[in-house]
């Protein structure tokens, strides 16, 4: 089988993912999926795809992220393996649907606006 790839953004994160026939291994950045994601909330949800789709022992899955935190980082990854996934077999497309899971998250952090301490924090108002 060839390498199936797809990208997954999330805030400022990028991941790009290569999915592969193999036994269940998942290296993110050169590391183990566990060493680089130490939250288990965030573990989870990077699985939740393979694991809805019972493909959590089938493929061997690289993954090269970057920008952003762990959260973005770890919604980043679970994109780009629900894309891959339905890039394989278009049937797992109406299982992961109604779990958001092929919804591109689009919130980002608003910018600073000049003459504010913050996005929308104004300064204090004073009347004299």
């Amino acid at each position: 089988m060839e390498v199936i790839n797809a990208v997954g953004r999330r805030k400022a994160a990028v991941a790009r993912v290569y999915l592969s026939e193999g036994k269940g291994d998942i290296t993110v950045n050169g590391k183990k999926l566990k060493d680089f994601i130490t939250v288990a909330q965030h573990y989870n949800s990077v699985l939740a795809p393979l694991q809805l789709t019972e493909n959590i022992d089938k493929y061997d899955i690289k993954v090269n992220v970057y920008g952003g935190g762990v959260k973005g980082q770890a919604g980043a990854i679970q994109l780009g393996i629900a894309r891959a996934l339905v890039k394989i077999d278009p049937e797992y497309r109406a299982l992961m649907k109604p779990f958001k899971m092929l919804t591109r998250d689009s919130r980002i952090v608003e910018r600073k606006k000049p003459g504010q301490p913050k996005a929308r924090k104004r300064f204090q108002f004073s009347k004299r």
